[in-house]
């Protein structure tokens, strides 16, 4: 475990971490439409809650199975709670309010605003400087967002600017936990560490949805709880083991640049399964993403 934070922490570019970080992009790029569609029989607080809440009991029995301690160090507690409520808490809550507002796609491509917030974060916090290259590679992939949602003319965009703003703020506190969590290391394995922060940042988010939202069972369908299913064993299981994998093995900054795929899948997925809009505006935009992403890993 030190040895990969060394690695980390030097800047070096693990490929084992290469190949997690492309798996959790793909299945939280996926998650948006299978979100999207949900919303339409299920509130968001209450769905991603409280499959948060199930994904995390999933990992711990995973976690004791494998022979993995769940202890917590009393010291850590802290830190722990924080970066839970941060990184899983703010993201599950202010992106699950965002998609009222927003398409899948648009959803999507927001979040595309991680690494800024990382790299800046990360430039006083860690000591890791933004070079001349990523800076570049972070401009343009702020211009896929210019493009995506600007691109629908100011009545559109004033009307989905509580999204917008649900969305970035998301990912401001998906930044900061990310950055925290390299600055405050967690020692504990991967999968104990998942099953903690995926709990404990989703305890509250499904309480408030319980209370507020008051969802009803029967109004699932068949494809309903198959989402459920996706969201709860892919985005919080498979996706969150990743993460927290390939921020072992990878820079903080690079780590989060690489999560540009995100929003790739997103938009491609969400043209595919719910039929949103594919032309110019977003193609160019997924064009301008991806020359981001390309220019990242050259970096």
């Amino acid at each position: 475990m030190s040895t990969l934070r060394h690695a980390a922490a030097s800047g070096r570019i693990s490929p084992l971490g290469l190949v997690f970080l492309v798996v959790a992009s793909v299945g939280w790029g996926l998650n948006f439409p299978i979100m999207k569609n949900l919303l339409s029989e299920w509130p968001p607080l209450s769905s991603r809650g409280l499959s948060g809440i199930v994904g995390a009991a999933a990992l711990a029995l995973f976690a004791i199975y494998r022979g993995q301690t769940l202890a917590v160090p009393r010291a850590m507690w802290s830190r722990l709670l924080l970066v839970s409520m941060l990184t899983i808490g703010g993201w599950v809550a202010f992106m699950g309010l965002a998609l009222l507002w927003l398409t899948a796609s648009d959803a999507a491509v927001l979040g595309i605003s991680i690494p800024v917030w990382v790299a800046v974060i990360a430039w006083p916090v860690l000591g890791e400087h933004v070079s001349v290259t990523r800076a570049v590679a972070l401009l343009i992939a702020l211009g896929g967002i210019t493009v995506l949602i600007g691109g629908s003319g100011l009545d559109a965009s004033l009307a989905k600017l509580p999204g917008i703003l649900c969305a970035l703020a998301g990912a401001l506190c998906v930044g900061l936990g990310t950055v925290l969590t390299k600055h405050f290391p967690l020692a504990m394995p991967p999968l104990a560490l998942a099953a903690w922060q995926v709990g404990l940042g989703c305890v509250p988010i499904a309480i408030i949805g319980l209370v507020v939202e008051q969802p009803q069972l029967a109004a699932l369908s068949g494809i309903g709880w198959a989402s459920m299913l996706y969201m709860t064993l892919v985005q919080f299981c498979v996706c969150y083991v990743c993460w927290f994998a390939a921020l072992e093995r990878l820079p903080a900054a690079t780590a989060s640049i690489g999560t540009l795929l995100v929003p790739v899948v997103g938009v491609l997925a969400s043209a595919a399964m719910l039929h949103e809009p594919l032309g110019a505006r977003e193609l160019t935009a997924l064009a301008v993403t991806l020359g981001g992403v390309a220019l990242a890993l050259r970096s």
